[in-house]
């Protein structure tokens, strides 16, 4: 594995979740959570950086597990790659919230659908760093 490599794709990986989740809860959803703010702690926001703090091993363990599960099969295993991981981790937490706190589903959905970018965005970030070597002219 190449650890400079490994870290570009993490890092930017990180950094593409951070302004996705700036964008998504604050520019796009900021309304619906003020007017949910009633299921929300009281000291969420003291809370955050809790996110933040995690989200960092998330991207490594994103980057690590495309890294050696992959084929060398250039964008389109990224594209792979970002639907499973949705998949696998956007649509059940996002249901599994729906579940437990009396949030409207249309939130539920959104989350879904901006989970979908920017898992999908990290999948090509991460295939595109790690694309197939050109082959070598004779």
């Amino acid at each position: 594995m190449n650890c400079k490599r490994f870290l570009i794709a993490s890092v930017a990986i990180f950094a593409v979740w951070a302004v996705g989740r700036f964008v998504t809860d604050t520019i796009i959803l900021g309304p619906t959570y003020e007017s949910l703010k009633h299921l929300w702690r009281p000291d969420v926001m003291e809370k955050m950086w809790i996110s933040y703090v995690l989200e960092l091993p998330v991207a490594l363990l994103f980057s690590y597990i495309f890294i050696k599960g992959r084929e060398g099969k250039g964008i389109m295993e990224g594209v792979r790659y970002g639907i499973i991981m949705w998949l696998f981790v956007s649509v059940p937490m996002s249901h599994a919230y729906y579940a437990v706190i009396a949030i409207p589903y249309s939130l539920c959905l959104a989350w879904c659908g901006s989970g979908l970018i920017q898992i999908l965005v990290a999948g090509l970030l991460v295939a595109a760093i790690y694309k197939p070597a050109a082959p070598r002219a004779a």
